[in-house]
């Protein structure tokens, strides 16, 4: 009894230890980063503001640029809905939390990065306990449980997402709660007994909410039915009629739930279909995926889930440092694949471990062969970004703790030194190593760097820093006002202005590639209105720039390219 009871407080204090790992590595450098074009959008819309706001095709200050940024106390939630679904793609769960906290926390005036990117860490770190129930309910084991969470809490991909002030964190947690639905249903149905009327719609409430925090969960809904699918093919295999089952009550329910979840998220489907905008989503589309590029969805794919696990400086870092990771990655990759094969085979007369292994197993293979049906069947490519992995992110985490479980419990029975505890402690340390990797911004480095593009255009003043700055950019959506954001955000965050003048800003919108000359022709007319000298700075610019006419001259030196930006200075004399 002593026993039992001693095991029970060490498995408390494990787990308070990878809620306390996980919290420290997700609240360190939250503000080191540079917000990029996505997180304005959360920013903007979740203060209850509008992009809309913001003047085109005039000289704006940075002030001006930057007021969608100001918290009003008297916004409301209805706001953030009102603007959301009037400029973006995005459902508005999160939205609404991050505004609720940020009126929660914060003083009338700028937002605070950090303060935003918090509420998403803190959600991150509610997945590590979340992770510990989960796996003790698919596996029935503690352990495999408490090594679910100590990955969780040093996931470079997990810590990633959590930076970040976006949704996924928030859709990772609705991820867990539906599986954990499903894998209570299963089991239910593993011994012919109904799932309870609470659990059904416990599960449809979560899958709606789901659905309204990020609409590519429904991807989660898909890969769980497929799920059930399979488990229903095999029962009624075993009963030699493929519709018997299907009218007893035990599969009625699990039919209530289906269609239950279709009610809660119809009103979404309508949403999502008549989306204004529709083209902040067209740069996941692709050309022909059967080309030379076959191989590069897959690659991708392997890249993201192994950070999941593990990942060590990338990105930042000499070439030396970076191979030497990569080799180091992949040796530990190929070996923990090894153990996945012999834990798939050496645990096939294990009965307890048969239902664990077809319901991870079947969910990952579903969701993998799904993001690669995307990528090559369909127009979309989702291996494009990390972070639409987050649908089946648990369920790895799951696997992988349970082979690392079994190997911990195997260690006397194992020749091989690679495996054994062995295995577990390597993993868990090169965890930890990847998500000191990524809050030191050695790995998982933002899309945009708005930063870069601050300091070349301090660097190029600091020659003349008389002479006023114009930064233009060719507008299309919020994205590319985001993208203006982070270099206003940047220059008023370094106090580049005790030293140096603030530029000012020009967006000139364009439509499509009939209006380009329009484009080219108005940033000339706003140029040649301005006193001389000037330099002229032109942001990922989709127009030709005809400056020479206006006696505007490129400056070969800073013609320069940073990520998510194409910079070049024009001087006007």
């Amino acid at each position: 009894m002593g026993s039992k009871q001693d095991n029970f407080w060490l498995h408390w204090c494990l787990l308070l230890l990878w809620i306390a790992v996980g919290t420290g590595l997700r609240l360190t450098n939250l503000e080191l980063k540079p917000p990029w074009a996505d997180e304005w959008a959360t920013l903007v819309f979740s203060l209850g503001n509008s992009f809309k706001t913001i003047p085109l095709e005039q000289i704006i200050s940075l002030d001006t640029l930057l007021q969608p940024l100001q918290l009003d106390k008297g916004t409301e939630p209805q706001d953030v809905v009102t603007y959301l679904m009037r400029e973006s793609t995005h459902p508005p769960v999160y939205f609404v939390l991050t505004h609720l906290w940020l009126k929660l926390f914060s003083q009338e005036g700028l937002v605070s990065l950090g303060l935003a990117r918090s509420l998403s860490a803190w959600l991150g770190v509610l997945g590590i306990p979340g992770i510990f129930a989960l796996g003790k309910l698919i596996t029935g084991s503690r352990t495999v449980g408490q090594v679910a969470a100590a990955l969780m809490a040093v996931s470079p991909y997990g810590i990633y997402l959590g930076q970040e002030t976006r949704h996924y964190t928030l859709a990772i947690l609705w991820v867990m709660a539906s599986l954990a639905c499903l894998v209570i249903a299963i089991k239910c149905l593993a011994v012919r007994k109904s799932p309870a009327i609470a659990l059904i719609i416990i599960w449809v409430i979560v899958n709606s909410l789901g659905v309204a925090t990020h609409y590519f969960f429904a991807l989660t809904l898909v890969t769980e039915i497929l799920v059930l699918l399979g488990f229903y093919g095999r029962e009624s295999k075993q009963e030699k009629s493929w519709y018997s089952a299907l009218f007893t009550q035990r599969w009625r329910r699990i039919s209530w739930a289906i269609l239950g979840t279709i009610a809660g998220c119809l009103i979404w489907v309508w949403t999502w279909l008549h989306i204004p905008d529709n083209q902040l989503t067209d740069w996941t589309g692709h050309g022909d995926p059967w080309g030379k590029d076959f191989f590069e969805p897959l690659g991708r794919l392997v890249a993201w889930i192994s950070t999941m696990i593990l990942l060590l400086p990338v990105e930042g870092t000499s070439l030396g440092i970076t191979t030497a990771s990569v080799i180091v990655i992949f040796l530990v990759l190929l070996g923990l694949l090894i153990a996945v094969w012999k834990y798939w085979h050496q645990t096939e007369n294990l009965v307890e471990l048969n239902l664990t292994k077809q319901v991870i197993g079947t969910y990952i293979l579903s969701a993998l062969l799904l993001v690669l049906a995307f990528a090559y069947l369909g127009d979309h490519d989702l291996t494009l970004a990390a972070r639409f992995q987050f649908f089946y992110f648990p369920s790895i985490l799951i696997l992988v703790a349970s082979v690392l479980s079994y190997f911990w419990h195997q260690s006397n029975k194992t020749k091989s030194p690679f495996l054994g505890k062995n295995l577990v402690v390597i993993i868990l340390l090169l965890g930890l190593c990847g998500g000191l990797t990524v809050i030191n911004n050695y790995g998982y480095q933002k899309p945009d760097r708005p930063d870069l593009v601050a300091s070349g255009i301090k660097e190029a003043q600091s020659v003349n820093p008389e002479v006023p700055v114009l930064v233009a950019i060719v507008h299309k959506t919020h994205e590319q006002t985001g993208e203006m954001m982070g270099i206003a955000w940047e220059w008023y965050n370094q106090k580049s202005t005790d030293k140096y003048n603030p530029p000012q800003f020009l967006l000139l919108h364009k439509e499509g590639d009939e209006t380009a000359f329009k484009v080219t022709e108005a940033l000339n007319n706003n140029v040649d209105k301005l006193p001389r000298p000037l330099d002229v700075w032109v942001i990922n610019f989709s127009a030709s720039t005809d400056l020479d006419e206006i006696n505007c001259f490129p400056d070969e030196k800073f013609k320069l390219k940073s990520p998510g930006y194409r910079h070049r200075l024009y001087h006007c004399s």
